[in-house]
C-alpha cells in the first residue's frame, strides 16, 4: 500500500485517523501498531513475520544492555561510561548481526544467484563447467517491502542505548510502535531512536499542528503525482529506447532527476504530514539537493536521514577523519560503496555509490571544495548537477551494458538509429514539456515545502488543499504510478 493510492487515501487512513483520536492515551500506541502491521502486511501478510522477529530480537537486546527483564518494574536508566560488559557487547553484536543478515539474505540473496548464474555461464562457454549448472530458476527469495528502513532503524536503538545516548524501552508495545509506525515505515526518514523516544512516551495534538500535517501531505502528495510521476514516465520511455539522441538523452536522464527527488522527497513530506497528524515530530529529509554547490553539500542535502546514519553508524566508528588522509578517502569510499548497495542489489548501485564516494574523497582532498570553487554560483550549481546526472544513470539503468550504452548517448557517441526519431513524438508532448518545466522552477525557485508549513496562513491552506484535491484527481486518472524507493 503507497500513500498516492486510492485504497489509501479513501479508506484506510480515515479509518487509521479515526481509530487513532478515538483511542484513550494508554492504548494509542497500541492501536498505532496494529494500524502499521495492517498497513505493512496488505501486500503479503508474511512480511509482518520478519519484521516482528527484527523487533523481537532488538527489544530483548535492548533490555539486556540495560541489564533488565521485561518483567522488571523499577526504571531503566542510560548507560553510564564508556565500559560495557562481555555480555552488553554480545547483545549488541546479536542485533547488529540478525538485523544485517535479515537485510544481506532478503536483498543481496537474488544478486548472489545472478552473479553466480553469469559467473557459471561464463565457465560454461569456456569448456570449464556444465551447460545446464545454474539456479536461476530454482532459488529466489521475495524483498520484503521497506527491510532496508526499518532494520537500520532498529539498529539505531541498540546502539543508542549501547552508547548511553537513549534509555531502553521496557514496554514492547512502545518499542513495536517506533520500529513498525507507518508513516515513515517503508521509505522514511530513518528515524533514530533518540529523536522520537520522549515522543513515544508522552506527545500532544492540537489543531494547528494537524493543518501542518495536512499541508505536509498535500504537498508531498502533489509532488509525487503532478510531477514525478510524469517525469517518470518521461525517463522511462527514454532508458527503456532501444536507441536514443544525444538531446534525448540528456532529457530523459534530467526527467528522472525530477522524478527520483519529487517522488522521493514528496513521499517524505508525506510521512511528515503523518507523524504530525499522529503527534509525532519527524526530521526533516531533503534541503533543496538540487541547488547544492558540490557533491559534498548534495549529501547535506540529500536524504539526510541516510546520511546522518550512515555518518554516526558507520564513517565515525571507522574512525571518520581522524586517522589521517589515506583512512579518511578510504572510510569514505567503504560508506558510499555500502550506501551504494543499501540502495540495491547490483553492479550498477554499487557504481553509483563507488562514483559518489570518489568525488566526495576528491573534494575533500581540496579541503573540502569541490574543483569547481571558483567558478560563479550559478555554474557551480549547474556543474554539480551534471555530477549527480551522470551518477543517476547507473542509479535507474537496469544493467551495466544500458547504461554505458545510455552514457555514450549523452556523450553524443555513435549514430543513433532510424527509429531514434520516434521517440520525440512521446517525450515532447505538450503535457510532458510543462510539467518538466514546472519541476524545474520547483527544484531551484520555489520555497521548500518545510518552509512552506512552517507558519500556515489561510491563504497558504485553501492552495494546499486546491492542490491535494487536483492530485487526487490526476491520480484516479493515471495509470502510471510507481514509487521508486518502496522497494528499498
Amino acid at each position: 500500500m503507497v500513500f498516492s493510492s486510492h485504497l489509501f487515501c479513501f479508506y484506510f487512513l480515515p479509518l487509521a485517523l479515526a481509530v487513532y483520536y478515538a483511542l484513550p492515551w494508554r492504548l494509542k500506541n497500541l492501536g498505532l501498531v496494529g494500524l502499521s502491521y495492517l498497513f505493512y502486511g496488505w501486500a503479503n501478510p508474511a512480511f509482518v513475520l520478519v519484521m516482528l522477529f527484527s523487533t523481537g530480537v532488538d527489544y530483548v537486546c535492548g533490555l539486556t544492555l540495560a541489564g533488565h527483564r521485561p518483567w522488571d518494574r523499577d526504571p531503566v536508566r542510560k548507560l553510564e561510561g564508556n565500559r560495557r560488559s562481555r555480555r552488553q557487547r554480545l547483545a549488541l553484536a546479536v542485533s547488529i548481526v540478525t538485523n544485517l543478515s535479515l537485510l544481506g539474505f532478503f536483498k543481496y540473496f537474488n544478486f548472489g544467484v545472478d552473479s553466480l548464474d553469469t559467473m557459471l555461464a561464463t565457465m560454461a562457454r569456456l569448456g570449464w563447467a556444465p551447460a545446464d549448472l545454474g539456479f536461476d530458476s530454482v532459488l529466489r527469495v521475495t524483498l520484503p517491502l521497506g527491510i532496508s528502513f526499518y532494520t537500520f532503524q532498529s539498529m539505531s536503538y541498540t546502539l543508542d542505548v549501547y552508547r548511553g545516548r537513549s534509555a531502553a524501552l521496557r514496554d514492547p508495545i512502545d518499542f513495536a510502535c517506533f520500529v513498525s509506525m507507518f508513516p515513515q515505515l517503508v521509505a522514511g526518514p530513518i528515524l533514530r531512536f533518540n529523536e522520537v523516544a520522549e515522543q513515544l512516551r508522552q506527545r500532544t495534538h492540537s489543531l494547528s499542528q494537524s493543518a501542518r500535517g495536512f499541508a505536509f501531505f498535500a504537498l508531498g502528495m502533489a509532488k509525487k503525482v503532478l510531477l514525478a510521476n510524469p517525469c517518470g514516465k518521461i525517463a522511462d520511455t527514454t532508458f527503456d529506447a532501444a536507441s536514443v539522441s544525444l538531446v534525448d538523452a540528456w532529457y530523459g536522464v534530467c526527467a528522472y532527476a525530477f522524478q527520483i527527488y519529487f517522488d522521493f522527497s514528496g513521499y517524505s513530506d508525506m510521512a511528515i504530514g503523518l507523524g504530525l497528524l499522529l503527534g509525532f515530530h519527524f526530521p526533516k529529509n531533503f534541503d533543496s539537493p538540487y541547488r547544492s554547490q558540490s557533491i559534498t553539500e548534495f549529501w547535506r542535502r540529500w536524504h539526510m536521514s541516510l546520511s546522518r546514519w550512515l555518518r554516526d553508524y558507520l564513517y565515525i566508528p571507522l574512525g571518520g577523519n581522524r586517522r589521517g588522509k589515506t583512512r579518511t578517502y578510504v572510510n569514505l569510499a567503504v560508506v558510499m560503496l555500502l550506501g551504494g548497495l543499501w540502495h540495491g542489489a547490483a553492479w550498477t548501485f554499487v557504481i553509483w555509490g563507488a562514483m559518489h564516494g570518489l568525488l566526495l574523497a576528491a573534494e575533500r582532498l581540496r579541503g573540502g571544495e569541490a574543483a569547481t570553487a571558483h567558478l560563479p554560483r550559478l555554474l557551480r550549481i549547474a556543474l554539480t548537477f551534471v555530477l549527480v546526472l551522470v551518477s543517476w544513470v547507473f542509479f535507474r539503468a537496469p544493467n551495466l551494458e544500458v547504461a554505458l550504452a545510455y552514457l555514450g548517448s549523452m556523450a553524443g557517441i555513435g549514430e543513433p538509429q532510424p527509429q531514434a526519431a520516434l521517440l520525440g513524438g512521446l517525450i515532447y508532448q505538450p503535457y510532458y514539456l510543462l510539467t518538466f518545466t514546472i519541476a524545474a522552477l520547483v527544484t531551484w525557485a520555489a520555497p521548500q515545502t518545510w518552509d512552506v508549513c512552517r507558519h500556515l496562513s489561510w491563504p497558504k491552506a485553501w492552495g494546499c488543499l486546491v492542490l491535494f484535491w487536483v492530485a487526487l484527481v490526476a491520480m484516479e486518472t493515471q495509470g502510471y504510478n510507481p514509487f521508486i524507493y518502496f522497494i528499498f
